[in-house]
């Protein structure tokens, strides 16, 4: 297994090749009851991998536990009242 880089609590790794020969690149998460990294998430290729390394958030995206991604900064669109109706 080679690790690619470490972003806790993620790290990206190759592991191996696949039988149809191509890099086997996955997205492991540190699982904090054991203190081990397992898992998380297959890659399709290793465009995917670099977008995941490149853009944390996606990472965060693809993390089937439900971790906030994409969060914005307003809480509201300029145009809606509080209760996030169009006002005319």
């Amino acid at each position: 297994m080679n690790i690619i880089m470490e972003r806790f609590p993620y790290r990206y790794v190759e592991s191996g090749t696949l039988e149809n020969g191509k890099p086997d690149f996955r997205i492991q998460k540190m699982d904090s009851w054991t203190n081990r990294y397992k898992d998380m998430y297959h890659c399709d290729n290793g465009m995917q991998l670099t977008q995941a390394i490149e853009d944390f958030e996606y990472t965060k995206w693809l993390d089937p536990a439900g971790v906030p991604c994409y969060v914005k900064d307003e809480a509201e669109a300029p145009d809606t009242d509080e209760g996030g109706r169009y006002r005319l």
